[in-house]
């Protein structure tokens, strides 16, 4: 068919809306009908270079939609069911899918490499196949992905959130829930509110921290933190540092989630600063390639039994969590409306990312009906 697709064809170029053909879904793969597509800051990485992916590409892994189509050997859902698309694809067979981390399935190893598992592209423009971001491209009203990528849902669920729990949601949630491990009546800080670090907040308070310290330069931004469930926000390290200093007695907290927009040398000290002993250092932002250099107390973190860890998709598992975060949506005790700041048709996605990187947003969602 063809349709309109927003593409991205080099380094710090804007997307581009254009007409693209696509093909129909092959063995093992899923013709979806979009309903919404968020703006996750994933793929401003692939303007800057810091995820490389070979260009052009189909931008866009968070979705939600109907499948219109099966190819062969699918059975996992059908026309007509209602899903989610997960950017981390997970085969269920491999070392980790069998250990319980799916979001290590060594599928993962093609998000970034363009073409569909086959090797082959289902979008087409210009005269060449362009590949999608995370296999998915729901820069795109219509997409095929691999029906590993797909996580099958209630009906009730509206579909215009739902898009944003492949990816932003679950990845903050998570990375308080699993990743950060935290427990009840826990100080947890979280560097950086926007559509992770507000999800983070939201995690930390389902897992019954008593205290949360939202970290952001921003006003708006610490506003919305409240509003999810933070009980104190701070506008810069020294102000978090003092705030959390306070409410422990010097103790500090159980927990640091580093989720800003990229991340930085400096926040894994400043992290390792705002926990105290057996504290958790959480990196969930993505650094840049060529960085190699963490700057630390090797010191404290050995006399203090600190850590620092890395965290995937908040250490989810797709089709256990998605399906339970979103019953907590139902259930009231997750707020997903409340992040979708504004809705953008697909032809104004630069003017969406424009307002992401000025810090308008928590989050920006397009539309599709």
């Amino acid at each position: 068919m063809k349709l309109e697709a927003a593409v991205l064809w080099g380094l710090n170029e804007p997307w581009s809306v254009e007409e693209v053909e696509l093909d129909g879904p092959s063995e093992g793969e899923v013709l979806i009908k979009l309903a919404s597509s968020g703006l996750c800051h994933s793929d401003e990485h692939l303007v800057t270079g810091d995820i490389p992916i070979p260009f052009p590409v189909v931008g866009g892994h968070e979705g939600a939609g109907t499948v219109l189509e099966v190819g062969p050997n699918v059975s996992a859902v059908g026309p007509g069911d209602h899903v989610v698309l997960s950017f981390l694809p997970s085969c269920g067979r491999c070392k980790w899918c069998a250990s319980g981390h799916t979001n290590l399935c060594d599928l993962g190893a093609n998000i970034i490499l363009g073409p569909q598992l086959d090797g082959t592209y289902r979008f087409h423009a210009r005269g060449e196949g362009v590949g999608q971001m995370c296999l998915l491209g729901t820069f795109s009203p219509y997409t095929v992905v691999p029906a590993a990528s797909v996580v099958k849902i209630d009906d009730d669920i509206p579909l215009r959130v739902a898009s944003l729990v492949g990816c932003g949601v679950t990845t903050g949630f998570g990375s308080a829930t699993n990743s950060a491990g935290v427990r009840p009546g826990d100080t947890v800080v979280v560097m950086g509110i926007g559509g992770v670090g507000a999800n983070a907040v939201q995690g930390a308070r389902c897992a019954g921290a008593q205290n949360i310290v939202a970290l952001d330069p921003v006003p708006f931004k610490r506003e919305k933190a409240e509003e999810l469930g933070a009980t104190h926000t701070a506008a810069d390290f020294d102000e978090a540092w003092a705030i959390v200093s306070e409410l422990t007695r010097g103790q500090l907290a159980e927990a640091c989630i580093i989720t800003t927009d990229v991340a930085e040398a400096a926040y894994i000290r400043q992290g390792l600063a705002m926990v105290g002993k057996k504290g958790r250092v959480v990196v969930t932002s993505v650094a840049h390639p060529e960085e190699t250099k963490a700057d630390m107390s090797l010191f404290e973190l050995t006399m203090y039994e600190k850590e620092v860890r890395g965290a995937l998709f908040g250490s989810s598992n797709a089709q256990v969590e998605i399906p339970r975060i979103l019953n907590l949506y139902r259930q009231g005790q997750v707020k997903l409306d409340e992040l979708v700041t504004t809705t953008y048709s697909l032809k104004d996605i630069n003017q969406g990312y424009e307002d992401m990187r000025n810090g308008k947003n928590i989050r920006g969602m397009i539309t599709y009906e």
